[in-house]
């Protein structure tokens, strides 16, 4: 079975700030998910970036949102919430997608082996730590290039797009870094 990979909130706001969710679910390859806090996220998101709306509900490229009910891993998710990105008790759903998805990769079998990708520059460092094989919207778009779907140009292009919409993401300097 294909990996599956865990975009979250930034990486979706990414794509839908320039219109191009559609290159972000084709690199998916259907193997794409997420859990409820980022779904969360996303519907908030969606106010500001109407075109996550296209993620959301029972036909979503992210499949079902993932569920956790078990109280140890809560538990461990809360415990990684405040402890490694800093959320607190009086906002308790900040840094919640970023603590469910790290546990979810690392402590349910299931879901071992998943990739996460993520333009948050704590989260990626912690994931990489983890072990958690870590991707950012640039080697998305790196990889679209390498398979052929996008020309390093266009490439460069979209992601300075969305650095001009506000995103924070890393832009390489020149066409030729996405080879």
């Amino acid at each position: 079975m294909a990996s599956l990979v865990f975009p979250d909130t930034t990486v979706l706001c990414n794509f839908a700030s320039i219109q191009r969710l559609d290159i972000l679910t084709e690199w998916l390859r259907d193997r794409g998910r997420w859990c409820e806090a980022v779904e969360a996220e996303a519907q908030k998101s969606a106010n500001f970036w109407p075109d996550i709306g296209a993620l959301l509900g029972p036909a979503s490229p992210l499949g079902e949102p993932i569920s956790i009910d078990d109280e140890q891993l809560l538990n461990r998710i809360e415990g990684v919430r405040r402890s490694v990105f800093g959320g607190s008790t009086t906002e308790p759903l900040k840094h919640l997608g970023e603590a469910q998805t790290c546990i979810l990769i690392t402590e349910v079998a299931e879901y071992a082996g998943s990739w996460w990708v993520t333009d948050d520059a704590d989260a990626y460092e912690y994931a990489q730590r983890r072990h958690i094989i870590t991707k950012r919207t640039g080697d998305i778009m790196a990889a679209l290039v390498a398979d052929g779907d996008l020309n390093a140009p266009d490439a460069l292009a979209l992601m300075q797009q969305m650095s001009a919409k506000g995103r924070h993401l890393w832009v390489p300097a020149s066409a030729a870094d996405l080879w």
